[in-house]
This record gives C-alpha cells, sequence and structure tokens, in this order.
C-alpha cells in the first residue's frame, strides 16, 4: 500500500489502550499520518504516553480532552486541532455512547445521551469538515463514521444504540453524494463484534460461535480496513456501508 506522507488524520474516541480507536490511531501512523485524537475519561497520564508512543513512529500527535456530548464539540474539536498541527484530511467518526436500555427503561434522557454523541457530534464534525475543506489547501478528503451493523439484525435491550448509530448509515450514504464534488469520500464501516474492552468471558463464549473463520475479531481487523479506506488506494470508494466483520452470523 502506498504511503501517504504529511497528512492528518483526526480520529475521535480514543481512550484506552485496547479500544478500537486506539487500533485506528496506530494504523495510520504506520502510513505516515499525523495524528490528532480525542479522549474522554481515560487515565491521567495515558493520553501523554500514547501520544509519545505515536511520536516514536515518526508523525506528529497530538490529543484533546472533551466531551462530544456538548452542542459545541464539533467545532471546538476542529478548532484545536487546526491550530496544534494543521487541518486533517481525515475524520474518523469513532466514539460512540453505549447503555443497555431496551423498551422497559427507554425514556427522553436516554435517547437524549445517545443522541448528543452519536448523531449530533458525528453529523457536525462531518459537515463543519466538508465546509472547512473547501477552504483548506487539502485537495483529497476522507471522512469514514464507525457504525455496527444494525441493519442486518436486531440488538435486543440497545434501542437508543442501534437507533442512533442506524441513523449513521442514511447519513453516510447523502453526505457522500453531497461532497464528492468537492474531492471528499465519505464510507461508514461496520466491524462487527470486536474483542476491544467491553467484552467478558462470557460474552466471547457466546460470540465465537457466529464467526465461521474461528476467532472474535480484533481492533485491528478494522483498523486495517480504515487504513486502506484512507490512502490513495481507497479514493474510488464512497457511500458504502462496509461490514468488515469476519462473517459474523447472529444465528
Amino acid at each position: 500500500m502506498e504511503k501517504l506522507q504529511r497528512k492528518i488524520a483526526l480520529i475521535t474516541g480514543v481512550s484506552s489502550e485496547r479500544d478500537m480507536g486506539t487500533a485506528i490511531c496506530r494504523k495510520l501512523a504506520s502510513q505516515g499520518i499525523d495524528i490528532f485524537f480525542t479522549h474522554w475519561n481515560s487515565s491521567k497520564e495515558w493520553p501523554d504516553r500514547f501520544v509519545a508512543e505515536l511520536s516514536e513512529l515518526g508523525v506528529q500527535s497530538a490529543s484533546l480532552e472533551i466531551d462530544l456530548s456538548t452542542a459545541q464539540a464539533a467545532r471546538e474539536v476542529l478548532d484545536t486541532v487546526s491550530k496544534q498541527i494543521g487541518f486533517p484530511s481525515i475524520l474518523i467518526n469513532n466514539a460512540a455512547h453505549s447503555t443497555r436500555d431496551g423498551y422497559l427503561k427507554l425514556d427522553a434522557k436516554t435517547l437524549e445521551d445517545h443522541y448528543a454523541v452519536n448523531m449530533r457530534t458525528t453529523f457536525l464534525l462531518s459537515v463543519e469538515f466538508a465546509r472547512r475543506f473547501t477552504k483548506s489547501k487539502v485537495h483529497s478528503g476522507r471522512i469514514i463514521n464507525m457504525t455496527s451493523g444494525q441493519d442486518l439484525g436486531p440488538m435486543p435491550n440497545e434501542l437508543a444504540y442501534v437507533a442512533t448509530k442506524g441513523a449513521i448509515s442514511a447519513f453516510t450514504r447523502t453526505l457522500a453524494a453531497e461532497v464528492g464534488s468537492i474531492g471528499i469520500t465519505v464510507n461508514a464501516v461496520d466491524p462487527g463484534p470486536t474483542d476491544s474492552t467491553w467484552m467478558t468471558d462470557e460474552i466471547r463464549k457466546w460470540l465465537l460461535p457466529r464467526f465461521p473463520m474461528g476467532r472474535i475479531g480484533l481492533p485491528e481487523d478494522a483498523a486495517s480496513l480504515i487504513g486502506f479506506l484512507a490512502s490513495e488506494d481507497g479514493k474510488w470508494i464512497t457511500g458504502q456501508v462496509i461490514h468488515s466483520n469476519g462473517g459474523f452470523n447472529l444465528g
């Protein structure tokens, strides 16, 4: 794969050593892309350690602690990355909010909490990125949204999550049609169940038989696809929701 030089990627939701966002940062940094990431509720020392780790790969790296549920989060993130290391050509909307609900527990606050992160900030970051892109000197842009395969089957007791994450797929397809003419591709990636920070041994035991390839997905699996979509090799792919889930079957 041709490596990208001196490009900047903005990745949201990078808050621990083993999460999806961390793997994405490492993959893009290995391709020579400078990294700016957001984090929230991470340990005090970890973001600085991770910045140092990425810098050892020969790229610039910086981070911002921010609550993405606030209405002005999108503007603040883009203002900060632009001031610290430059305007990004790659936006990875990885941050997500998830709590278990179901129809017996679902209420207005639960919906609003999910909407604020999963929809509002994802959507506003995307459109503000596109608006600023037209004024930048960048000629090729990428927006990659993370989704969770809500269109493939039900996810009981996750009504607020599936509703708000499911909206990302529709948003992705239509935004791609709007911004293709200015040089931005827009895609969504569904990594399937991924063994990062949330799985227990009980969950792994239940999931494993549903993976025909004999193992559960890892953060690095999704990161590899995102690395491709962010590269020059991915420039002809847009408006797609890609289910990169190892053939996972809900059963």
